[in-house]
């Protein structure tokens, strides 16, 4: 599965979030709890330097509080990161961001010098929700279809504290492609951007090796294949995903299937760890690495393709250069000749 993004689009967000970061004093990254690394812009982390970022694992009622554990452990120690699970809906939550934003800048919030707060993140983690749960007013779009957010806005939460809104974005080409299909399991991707079954398929794959007792007691399965198409066949048909004559219509079936995972009804989940996205970056890095070689190799092997050309070349000159001055030879004995006769 290959995810792109409008590069014009992706430039005016970098431009955005340049102009921005020189205006602010921590950047609060709204992640989703079940893809705490895939859910994070590399663009963003890049932009920052050494900006402080409160990480917000938002929906955390939907994720596995002991793998979640792993990733608080994973940055706990920087002294620029700052991780909780947190959740738009959870009022006691809401009310320790100011908290924990003052423990990340404590030289600033006053009146007089408020903390500057950039919120940011991919479509469709609680950006708009947690805006709105700030301000106990509804100022941003709030929709289950990424990208709702369209401009920035600058707001007050306090006399202390000021936030500032970016546009939802993803990066334009996602360069681990396991990356993106956890982003169209639990939903960060635009329906049309996918094809249903393949992302059911690898969600159920996932399910069936991690979480296999979860999908037992939500489809009330007897016995399971380890066979992600079967599993999602017997999904169907219990769940009434068929066409005429009994036969399961896997397009519904996926729908079904990944609708349970993207609200939790088939229980809480993480899909990726720490040490799982160290492995895959250095596959990844294995992987660019090798088409490097490869093009080096190209290269290396046209070098003598392109002298032999012009070789091949130089020595046609050289003989069409020959022809032409043993013709004007020629020319001139011809013209001596004529003047010694006359």
């Amino acid at each position: 599965m290959s995810v792109q993004w409008y590069p014009g689009h992706m430039n005016k967000a970098r431009r955005e979030i340049e102009e921005v970061m020189t205006q602010v004093d921590i950047v609060i990254e709204v992640l989703d709890a079940r893809i705490p690394d895939s859910s994070q812009n590399p663009m963003l982390n890049t932009l920052r330097g050494d900006v402080p970022v409160l990480r917000l694992l938002n929906k955390k009622d939907l994720a596995d509080k002991t793998r979640l554990d792993l990733w608080l452990e994973h940055w706990r120690g920087s002294e620029t990161v700052l991780a909780h699970p947190f959740s738009t809906l959870d009022k006691a939550d809401v009310a320790k961001v100011s908290q924990w934003v003052s423990q990340m800048v404590p030289h600033r919030g006053s009146a007089e010098k408020p903390i500057r707060a950039m919120i940011a993140g991919i479509p469709n983690v609680g950006k708009s929700s947690l805006m709105n749960a700030l301000l106990g007013r509804r100022v941003a779009k709030v929709g289950d279809e990424p990208a709702v957010t369209k401009s920035q806005q600058k707001l007050k939460v306090t006399n202390g504290f000021q936030i500032l809104d970016t546009p939802g974005i993803l990066w334009p080409k996602i360069e681990n492609p396991d990356a993106s299909y956890r982003l169209a399991v639990t939903g960060a991707v635009r329906a049309t951007a996918i094809n249903y079954e393949d992302v059911a398929l690898v969600g159920l794959k996932f399910f069936i090796a991690d979480y296999l007792d979860s999908l037992v007691t939500r489809y009330k399965l007897k016995e399971i294949s380890a066979d992600p198409y079967e599993v999602l066949k017997v999904i169907g048909s219990k769940r009434g995903a068929l066409r005429a004559g009994g036969k399961v219509d896997m397009h519904k079936a996926a729908e079904v299937f990944l609708n349970d995972v993207r609200t939790g009804a088939i229980g809480p989940y993480v899909m990726e760890t720490p040490e799982m996205i160290a492995h895959e970056e250095r596959l990844v890095e294995e992987a660019k690495a090798k088409k490097e070689a490869e093009r080096q190799a190209r290269l290396a092997a046209a070098v003598p393709q392109r002298q032999q050309a012009i070789n091949r070349a130089y020595r046609n000159a050289q003989a069409t250069a020959q022809v032409e001055s043993t013709e004007q030879v020629h020319t001139i004995q011809q013209d001596e000749n004529t003047d010694d006769k006359q």
